[in-house]
């Protein structure tokens, strides 16, 4: 499966004033703590791929009462994202699955010869929009953004991709503002 995601920054008081007028249904809201590694056989810069440790806090979340109980609770996932399949979107291949024990996939991880390269931290707000979800991301020394994304077939990517930028423009938002760049990548080229 594939992750189609538009990335934008915006001033987050217009979006989410857009996202209630258009209906979006909020989630929920999450801390995120993302710890990305270093492969000891090749350079994931070189290679546009990423090995990351995702730490997630949920802060808020809504069911049929407005709250389903995760409160507080941190879950952590591992996920590996293949390089980009297109240019005009951040899309790539993404294997991601829950981990039980945080620690003991770090220390298999530092057993293999991974190194943790940098760590990202943000809050996000999401939201749920034309089958798209929409995040309301504040990136800790990088800035405010919105991405719209949701996961396609390979044979789905340019549909899923135009219906990103739709849902954009429904927000007030250029597509051709997009920012290809990763949050690591605007982290450490210090943006």
């Amino acid at each position: 499966m594939y992750e189609v995601e538009v990335k934008v920054r915006a001033d987050h008081d217009a979006v989410r004033a857009r996202l209630d007028a258009v209906g979006a249904e909020h989630t929920r809201r999450v801390e995120q703590v993302d710890t990305y590694y270093d492969a000891p056989h090749r350079d994931f810069a070189e290679t546009d791929e990423a090995l990351r440790l995702r730490r997630e806090t949920v802060r808020e979340a809504s069911g049929d009462d407005g709250h389903d109980g995760r409160e507080g609770r941190t879950e952590t996932r591992v996920t590996y994202k293949g390089p980009l399949v297109e240019a005009a979107s951040k899309t790539r291949e993404e294997f991601e699955t829950a981990v039980a024990d945080a620690g003991a996939v770090e220390g298999i991880l530092a057993g293999l010869g991974f190194e943790p390269a940098a760590t990202v931290e943000k809050e996000r707000d999401c939201y749920a929009v034309d089958g798209y979800t929409v995040t309301v991301d504040a990136v800790a020394g990088v800035g405010e953004f919105v991405e719209v994304e949701r996961e396609a077939a390979e044979a789905d990517i340019e549909a899923a991709r135009e219906g990103a930028y739709a849902v954009l423009r429904e927000l007030g938002l250029d597509p051709d503002d997009q920012i290809l760049t990763s949050y690591l990548g605007l982290l450490l080229e210090g943006q």
